[in-house]
């Protein structure tokens, strides 16, 4: 019966986390230590730390996680549903309803002005991001690794996939000889 409790506690988690994993990893985290106790801040602080260190959405490697140590494999599932159908579900519905009413004035009102939206939470990630690689790093390193980056993607049109790769391995090699 422990997958019952791990579908509905990442469930609710992940219904009323409107905006995607960063809103719903302070309930998930709530469930997850405080209602259901399946791990401690400490565990819970380890397990956030290594799902953003992977590439992908942050909420389902929580719930991958959790959901396997929490109730196994089954656990591993009921948690990985619970955190993608919901968003999925509402996601097609959002687009069937835009679709039927594509020809509204409102509709191509709203999506032509979420652009700037979505432009500058875009903006703000990388300035934040920004901040933290000058700081750790230094502002001549942070704008050659910008540069380079820059170049490789514009310029030469290598795939980011591998930009990302060599970004790792330069700060592998040469950054932590530093």
């Amino acid at each position: 019966m422990e997958w019952l409790k791990i579908l509905l506690g990442f469930f609710i988690a992940n219904v009323l986390g409107y905006g995607g994993g960063p809103a719903s990893i302070p309930l998930m985290y709530q469930e997850i230590v405080h209602h259901y106790h399946w791990l401690d801040d400490a565990q819970f602080s380890n397990v956030l730390a290594l799902g953003n260190a992977l590439p992908g959405p942050i909420a389902t490697k929580i719930a991958a996680s959790v959901g396997y140590n929490a109730g196994g494999w089954i656990g591993m599932l009921a948690a990985l549903f619970a955190t993608v159908i919901p968003s999925a579900l509402g996601l097609i519905g959002l687009i069937k309803l835009l679709q039927r009413y594509r020809d509204s004035l409102s509709v191509k009102g709203m999506t032509l002005l979420v652009q700037p939206v979505v432009a500058i939470l875009m903006v703000m990630l990388t300035w934040q991001l920004s901040k933290s690689s000058v700081l750790d790093i230094g502002i001549w390193q942070s704008l050659g690794i910008a540069a380079a980056a820059f170049w490789a993607l514009q310029i030469k049109r290598i795939h980011p996939a591998l930009v990302i790769v060599a970004a790792f391995a330069y700060g592998g090699i040469v950054l932590s000889q530093l």
